[in-house]
């Protein structure tokens, strides 16, 4: 039990106490639930899978993915939107214009054999058909590909480099200054390589991802003719978030939980992310509209996070600095039910010591706040660092505290992982990531049951208060000054953080 939960049942306890009533035998009734333990055992598994399945029917129905831009997208968001809209929520429908692409092509050949390949978001094309030139493979250093010096020249070659240390971006661009007329970047650790460029301005040349496994292959072929062809559709669309609000509660102090609701082209993405986002939808509806809660409670729905977090982005810059200061954190849910799955809370505190840094001041009594409510489900938690690849980056480039809960995407569960969690060692923790099979068959539901129980105690948790995070009681008037002064100091954190964490990826 955390040092707030346990406040807040004191505070319960004492207000119901009033409200006892003695029995002809002298017993007393007992006292009603608090919130956060309320609100978990309102969340049913059977209501989340039928959301889930209504993605999946809806992805089926319209070309097999629900992708930002896309009829699949917006039906989905309308499903979450009436719904809310029901429940008595504040629902308002944010627009705003981003660059929709779909792969087209993504082909790379060997000496005569295939090589999977998987273009970068917002690359450059290549002509239909591809291109043929020597592949060049650079000798990987502390900072691989990183500068143009990295490279020699490489001329009209296709250039090999090694994933770490600066952004994709940055190593294409750097490739492109050197000479190369496309780069291929390989994964730094077991498993597939899926990237993006951040924006369509930053693409230089042609530039796609592949595994470590394959990489030995191209760097055996060095100097050799290689065919590579890479082609997107990128066109500008519009899209919209959906963001629900309660009626009650301080508006000045406001809890805020959102999950991207949009999937990528290739699949209906029903881990990625219907889950977080099935999750959160049942987490408000049960919640109500209309809560008796001492902070507000906004549920975001995100759309064009596969296109590099667009959504969020868009929103958090939508805002004043006042509007800004009037959100008291932000809680991510990214994938929450993996079929391999891992239990893993957002590293507010930089424990794990990995090198991305700490979150904003609050971000370690939110993690706290998710490792215990875990645990309190026999479940003992991992942090997973802030690296920029999901929705809280925005939030905490302004100094929002934020934490939030995660399942694994490609990365590889070690045996540590196997023994204290099950599963199985050596195998990416969602195998279908980004791919068509991501889908009803692709869930750990006993994973996305754990997850959203803690995911609707822990957001109750704080709509009654979030004096750990930020010292305000639920009767205290609010200090903007004070808050923006320290927002200003995180700020200095996360961006710190951001050095770190420097690779975008999708």
């Amino acid at each position: 039990m955390s040092f707030s939960r346990g406040k807040l049942r004191s505070v319960t306890a004492v207000a119901a106490c009033a409200g006892l009533v003695l029995t002809g035998t002298a017993t007393a009734q007992a006292a009603p639930k608090s919130l956060p333990d309320e609100l978990p055992e309102k969340v049913e598994l059977g209501a989340m899978q039928r959301h889930l399945i209504a993605m999946q029917r809806i992805a089926d129905a319209h070309d097999g993915h629900r992708a930002a831009g896309s009829a699949g997208h917006e039906t989905s968001a309308e499903y979450m939107a009436q719904r809310l809209a029901g429940a008595g929520f504040d629902i308002t429908r944010q627009q705003f214009p981003f660059t929709y692409t779909e792969t087209l092509a993504e082909k790379l050949t060997v000496g005569g054999e295939d090589v999977p390949v998987v273009v970068m978001e917002y690359s450059k094309n290549t002509d239909e058909g591809g291109m043929t030139a020597p592949v060049a493979a650079i000798e990987p250093d502390d900072t691989p590909g990183c500068e143009a010096a990295d490279y020699g020249d490489v001329t009209d070659q296709i250039a090999l480099v090694q994933r770490g240390a600066c952004s994709f971006a940055d190593k294409q661009a750097a490739a492109a200054e050197a000479g190369a007329a496309a780069a291929i970047i390989y994964n730094n650790e077991p498993g597939p390589l899926n990237g993006t460029l951040g924006d369509a301005d930053s693409a230089v040349i042609p530039t796609g991802g592949i595994s470590q496994e394959d990489a030995q292959t191209l760097i055996d072929a060095d100097g050799q003719d290689i065919t590579l062809e890479l082609r997107q559709l990128q066109e500008e669309r519009t899209t919209y978030n959906v963001i629900a609000e309660t009626t009650t509660g301080r508006d000045d102090n406001v809890v805020m939980a959102g999950a991207h609701l949009d999937g990528v082209t290739g699949g209906p993405g029903i881990n990625d992310n219907g889950t977080g986002s099935a999750a959160l939808l049942e987490t408000a509806l049960q919640l109500g509209g209309s809560p008796d809660v001492n902070n507000k409670v906004r549920f975001a729905w995100w759309s064009a996070e596969e296109f590099g977090l667009v959504g969020s982005t868009h929103y958090v810059n939508s805002l004043s600095q006042e509007q800004q200061l009037d959100i008291a954190m932000y809680l991510n849910f990214d994938m929450i039910g993996s079929p391999n799955a891992a239990y893993f809370t957002l590293d507010g505190d930089d424990s794990e010591g990995e090198g991305a840094g700490a979150g904003p001041y609050g971000s370690a009594q939110i993690e706290k706040a998710f490792e215990e409510s875990l645990a309190e489900r026999g479940i003992e938690a991992e942090g997973s660092d802030f690296t920029g690849r999901s929705d809280y980056g925005e939030f905490i480039a302004y100094g929002i505290p934020a934490g939030g809960l995660f399942t694994g995407a490609e990365d590889v569960k070690t045996e540590e992982q196997a023994a204290k969690w099950g599963g199985t060692a050596g195998e990416a923790f969602d195998p279908c990531y980004h791919t068509p099979c991501d889908n009803l068959g692709n869930v750990d539901y006993d994973a996305l049951d754990v997850n959203a129980d803690a995911m609707a105690q822990v957001t109750a948790q704080y709509a009654l208060s979030t004096e750990d995070v930020n010292h305000i009681a639920p009767a205290e008037k609010k200090n903007k000054a004070e808050v923006a002064k320290q927002r200003a100091a995180n700020k200095k954190v996360a961006a710190v953080a951001a050095d770190r964490a420097h690779e975008v990826t999708s």
